[in-house]
């Protein structure tokens, strides 16, 4: 198991707590710990557990793994964008439609960011399938059978 950070867990909380316009206790209460154990934890004297972490992602309605590896509990991994982009297209909860807007959406912060170089794709979701123009979200149901209005 990989040491903890806990100093770089703290401030990247108390950026998160504050972020979401949450005071100490607040959080505190939302994920269930002790107002002092939280202070500890973003002061980087304790080392919460997993457990204690997961509550607090929870409360924060961010990922546990980022908190995990901010703790040093699970190591960074590099994301592929093919692996983001194979998800998002094999969902079966949304539809055809709305992977494709998912996936601009997606590629538009990419390259906001800079990233858009890293994808090894020519466009956005090169790899996603083209049934329908690339002409923007439409609004009318499904879309296709509707003509986009003017």
């Amino acid at each position: 198991m990989a040491s903890l950070n806990v100093g770089n867990l703290g401030d990247y909380l108390r950026e998160q707590r504050r972020s979401a316009q949450l005071s100490l206790r607040q959080l505190a209460d939302a994920a269930g710990v002790s107002n002092p154990y939280l202070s500890q934890i973003e002061r980087g004297l304790r080392k919460p557990s997993a457990e204690v972490l997961q509550q607090v992602a929870k409360a924060l309605r961010i990922s546990a793994e980022t908190l995990y590896v901010r703790a040093g509990i699970l190591d960074e991994q590099a994301r592929d964008p093919l692996e983001t982009r194979a998800v998002i297209l094999a969902d079966p909860s949304i539809n055809e439609r709305q992977k494709q807007v998912l996936l601009q959406i997606y590629e538009s912060f990419r390259k906001e960011n800079g990233l858009d170089s890293e994808t090894g794709a020519e466009g956005p979701a090169a790899d996603a399938p083209k049934d329908t123009p690339d002409d923007g979200p439409r609004t009318a149901g499904e879309g296709e059978a509707e003509p986009k209005s003017t």
